[in-house]
C-alpha cells in the first residue's frame, strides 16, 4: 500500500508531462473501454431482439382446426424492402389464450393492433389500410416488437373469414423460446464474433498496450532513480503500477459513461438495418466486472511487467544503455499462423478443399489469430533488421532515421501496429461478408419481380416501368385454367414482350424477329405438353380475346436459373387490340441483382403500389434483411477498429515526439535542418509502416483465402476486393506522413538536454 501511495505522490507531483501523460492514458483507456462494452453489447441486442419473437411466436394444436377454437393465420410480405407481418385472430368460443407480449387483451372482430412504425406508415400511405380490416384499437408495446422499426400488427377477424385458408390453425398461445427467424443465423453469428474480436479486440490491445507504455523511458529513469535510493524490486515495481491502475479505473468508469450516451444516441437513430430499444443495450453485470475489474487487473500486471528492466538493472537503465536486438519468438508466432492460413489455401487448388468442420472449426480460427497476432509481434524485429541495414546508407537521413529505430525498434511496433492490424482485419471483414453474399444473395445477375395486374392501375404500371434501377419489362398473359383437372393438356401462356425487351430478361437468346408470335424454347427445360389457349382482355368498357397458338419458328433462349419465364409463346406487343389490357396475368420486372439496387427498387415499387404482392422471385426479404445487420456491424466493427488504429497512432506518436525533444534539440543545436529533422521524423515511422502494411496485405489476404476456402462456397480468391484494401493502405501511408510532419517545433530550448 505505501509503494501505491507513493506512486500517486509521483503522479501528482512529477510535473506538467507526467500530468498530461496520465491523462492520455486515460482518455486512451476510456476509449478503449466503450468499444470493448460495444462489441460485448452486441450479441446481448441480438438475443434481446430474437427472445421477443420467440415470446410472440404463435402456439398451434395438431392437426386440423377445430370448432370453437381460437384460430390464427400468419402473413409475412415486403414492404418495400422491410417484412410486413400481420395476424390474424379469431377469438374462440371454448377457450381464450392469453395475449401475446405486446397485448393487454385479443383483438375482437374488426379490431387492429399495430406497432408504432406501421401507424406512422399508415399515416403516409393510406392504402395500407386495405391490408388491415378493421379500426385501429392501440399500439403494440416494445415487450412485442423486436424492434422500434418493425412493422408488426394483430387483426381481430371473424372465423369464418380464415377457414378457408390452408395455413389456418388452432391458437395454443403464444411464446416458443426460439425465434422463428432469428436475426442472425447462430452459425454467422459465432463467425461475426470472431470478425468483431479480429477487428476491435486486437487493436484495442495494442491501444491499452500502447496507453501503458507512454513516456516508457522518462518513467523507466525515474523508477531506477527510486530502484537505486533503496526500494525493493517489486516496491518499484508497484509504484509504477499504481499510475497505470488508477488510469485504467478511471478510463474504464468514463468508458462505461461514453457508452451509456452512445447506446441512448445510436439506439434512437439506429443503423442501416439495425435499430433497438435502449434497454437492449444496457451492461449486463459481467460486462461491467470485466470492464471495472478486468482492466485495472490488466493495468496492473502491464505496469509491474513494463518496470521489470528498470528494477532489475536500474544502472543500465540511468545511462541509457543499448537494448538487447528484439527475439524472434513473434516471428515464429506468424510462421506457424501462415503454416496453417497457407495450408488451408492449398487444399482450395485441390478437388476435395477442406470443410469448416470438426477440427478445422478450430484451426481455422487459430491459423487467423496466430498469423494477426504474430504480425504485432514481429514489427519490432523487421523494423530493427530494415533499421540496420538502411542505417549503411550515406543519406544524412536515412542514417539519422534509422540509427534512432536501430536502436528503439519497440517504438516503432507501438507507432504503427494499430494501422497496420486496421489493414489485416479489413481483408478479413471482406472474406466474411464474399462468404455471406454467396449464402444469402442470389448468384444471378438479374432479379426479377412479379407483380398481379389484377392489383394495378394503368398508371402505375406506368409508373412501375418508369423505376430508374430496371433494366427490362414484360408481361406474362395467363389463360383461364383449372389445374384440378387431371388429363387435360397445359393451355399455352404468352409473353408480351419485343425483341429487345426479351434479350434484357435471358442470359442468351437466338432467331428473335419483332412483329411475330414465335416459339420460346429453352434447351436446358423438358417442355410439357401445350394446348392453344383463348386469353381474355378489357379494351375500355369492352370485354375481347386473342387466339394463342404455338407457332413452328422457335426462338431459343437460355434463362436465368431462377425466373418468370416460362411461357412458350412470344407475343409482340404490336399485335394486341389497341388499348387492350390481360385480365389475368403478371407484370415482371427485372433490375440487377446487387443488394442495394434490389432494396431501392422493393422500396420504389412499395411507395407506388403499397397494398400490392410482390413476388421478389428467387429472394428471401429477412435473408435481405439478415445481411444487412451483417453488414451493419462489420461496417461498424470497422469504424470502432478505425478509430481505435488512428487514436493509437495519435497517441503513440505525439508522446514519441515528446520523448525525442531533447534529441531534436541536440540535433538542432548541432546544425541539423528543420526539413531534414522532419524527414528523419516522417523515416522513421514510415518506412517500417510502409513495410507492415505490405505484410498486412499479404497475410490478410491469405487468411481471407483460407476463410473462403473453407466456407464451402465457390469464391476462393477474392480479387476484387484488393484495389480497395491497397487504396486503404495508401490512405494510412498519407494519414501518417501527415502526423510526423508538425512533430519538430521551430523553437529551441536548450533546458530540454540538460542531464538528469
Amino acid at each position: 500500500m505505501r509503494e501505491f501511495l507513493l506512486g500517486l505522490r509521483l503522479l501528482l507531483g512529477s510535473g506538467r508531462g507526467t500530468r498530461v501523460r496520465f491523462l492520455l492514458m486515460t482518455v486512451g483507456g476510456s476509449l478503449g473501454v466503450c468499444c470493448l462494452a460495444l462489441v460485448l453489447t452486441i450479441p446481448a441486442i441480438l438475443d434481446a431482439r430474437d427472445g421477443r419473437a420467440g415470446d410472440r411466436t404463435p402456439v398451434n394444436f395438431a392437426g386440423k382446426p377445430q370448432q370453437n377454437r381460437t384460430l390464427v393465420l400468419e402473413r409475412s410480405d415486403p414492404h418495400g424492402s422491410r417484412p410486413f407481418h400481420r395476424v390474424f385472430l379469431a377469438r374462440g368460443t371454448d377457450d381464450t389464450p392469453e395475449p401475446p407480449p405486446g397485448l393487454s387483451e385479443l383483438p375482437a372482430p374488426g379490431e387492429v393492433f399495430v406497432s408504432p412504425a406501421l401507424h406512422d406508415q399508415l399515416e403516409r400511405e393510406r392504402a395500407l389500410k386495405g391490408l388491415l380490416p378493421g379500426r385501429e384499437k392501440g399500439l403494440i408495446s416494445p415487450a412485442g416488437l423486436t424492434d422500434p422499426n418493425e412493422l408488426y400488427a394483430y387483426v381481430g377477424t371473424e372465423r369464418s373469414e380464415l377457414t378457408g385458408f390452408s395455413a389456418t390453425r388452432d391458437l395454443k398461445g403464444f411464446g416458443t423460446g426460439y425465434p422463428p427467424i432469428p436475426a442472425v443465423e447462430p452459425s454467422t453469428l459465432d463467425i461475426l464474433r470472431f470478425t468483431l474480436a479480429t477487428l476491435v479486440l486486437l487493436p484495442l490491445g495494442v491501444f491499452l498496450s500502447v496507453c501503458a507504455k507512454l513516456s516508457a523511458a522518462s518513467r523507466n529513469r525515474r523508477l531506477a532513480s527510486l530502484r537505486l535510493l533503496g526500494l525493493s524490486t517489486k516496491g518499484t515495481q508497484r509504484v509504477n503500477a499504481a499510475e497505470t491502475v488508477v488510469a485504467a479505473l478511471l478510463g474504464a468508469l468514463l468508458g462505461l459513461g461514453e457508452f451509456w450516451l452512445l447506446n441512448q444516441v445510436m439506439a434512437r437513430t439506429g443503423l442501416p438495418g439495425l435499430k433497438w430499444y435502449p434497454s437492449d443495450g444496457a451492461l449486463s453485470a459481467s460486462t461491467l466486472a470485466l470492464c471495472l475489474l478486468g482492466c485495472p487487473a490488466l493495468a496492473w500486471f502491464v505496469g509491474r511487467a513494463s518496470a521489470r528492466a528498470a528494477a532489475a538493472n536500474p544502472l543500465s537503465t540511468r545511462r541509457t544503455a543499448a537494448p538487447r536486438a528484439p527475439r524472434i519468438w513473434g516471428g515464429l508466432l506468424l510462421v506457424t499462423g501462415l503454416g496453417l492460413v497457407i495450408g488451408y489455401c492449398l487444399t482450395g487448388l485441390t478437388d476435395h478443399p477442406a470443410q469448416s468442420i470438426g477440427i478445422h472449426t478450430l484451426l481455422v480460427p487459430l491459423g487467423v489469430l496466430l498469423t494477426g497476432l504474430g504480425l504485432v509481434l514481429t514489427m519490432p524485429l523487421l523494423s530493427y533488421v530494415v533499421a540496420r541495414r538502411l542505417a549503411r546508407s550515406r543519406s544524412l537521413t536515412l542514417n539519422l532515421a534509422m540509427r534512432r529505430n536501430e536502436v528503439e525498434p519497440g517504438s516503432a511496433m507501438r507507432v504503427v501496429t494499430g494501422l497496420v492490424l486496421l489493414v489485416f482485419s479489413a481483408s478479413l471483414a471482406q472474406g466474411v461478408l464474399v462468404e455471406e453474399a454467396q449464402i444469402l444473395r442470389s448468384s444471378s445477375p438479374s432479379q426479377e419481380y412479379g407483380l398481379s395486374l389484377s392489383d394495378l392501375s394503368k398508371d402505375q404500371q406506368r409508373r412501375l416501368r418508369e423505376i430508374p434501377e430496371l433494366r427490362a419489362h414484360v408481361i406474362v398473359m395467363e389463360p383461364p385454367f383449372d389445374p384440378n383437372d387431371e388429363g387435360r393438356e397445359i393451355p399455352a401462356s404468352a409473353l408480351v414482350a419485343t425483341c429487345d425487351q426479351l434479350a434484357k430478361m435471358v442470359r442468351h437468346m437466338e432467331g428473335c424477329v419483332d412483329g411475330k408470335v414465335l416459339h420460346l424454347t429453352d434447351p436446358a427445360k423438358t417442355e410439357d405438353s401445350i394446348s392453344p389457349s383463348t386469353i381474355r382482355l378489357k379494351q375500355g368498357d369492352r370485354r375481347t380475346s386473342v387466339k394463342i397458338n404455338v407457332p413452328r419458328q422457335q426462338v431459343t433462349y437460355s434463362g436465368y436459373d431462377v425466373t418468370s419465364i416460362d411461357a412458350p409463346v412470344l407475343y409482340p406487343p404490336s399485335k394486341l387490340p389497341p388499348g387492350a389490357v390481360t385480365m389475368a396475368g403478371t407484370l415482371v420486372l427485372a433490375s440487377a441483382s446487387d443488394p442495394e439496387t434490389v432494396r431501392t427498387v422493393l422500396d420504389r415499387i412499395g411507395t407506388i403500389v403499397p397494398t400490392a404482392e410482390v413476388e421478389p422471385v428467387g429472394i428471401n426479404i429477412d435473408a435481405l434483411q439478415q445481411i444487412t445487420v451483417i453488414e451493419t456491424l462489420l461496417a461498424l466493427g470497422m469504424i470502432m477498429g478505425l478509430v481505435i488504429g488512428v487514436a493509437a497512432f495519435l497517441v503513440s506518436v505525439t508522446d514519441r515526439a515528446v520523448e525525442r525533444r531533447p534529441q531534436v534539440t541536440a540535433l538542432t543545436l548541432i546544425g541539423a535542418r528543420p526539413r531534414t529533422l522532419r524527414l528523419v521524423q516522417c523515416s522513421q515511422v514510415v518506412l517500417p509502416l510502409a513495410l507492415g502494411l505490405i505484410l498486412a496485405l499479404i497475410t490478410g489476404k491469405l487468411a481471407e483465402s483460407s476463410y473462403l476456402v473453407t466456407g464451402g462456397g465457390e469464391v476462393f480468391w477474392d480479387s476484387a476486393g484488393i484495389p480497395l484494401l491497397a487504396l486503404a493502405a495508401l490512405g494510412v501511408l498519407v494519414v501518417a506522413i501527415l502526423g510526423t510532419l508538425p512533430l519538430v517545433g521551430r523553437r529551441i530550448n536548450p533546458e530540454l538536454i540538460r542531464r538528469d
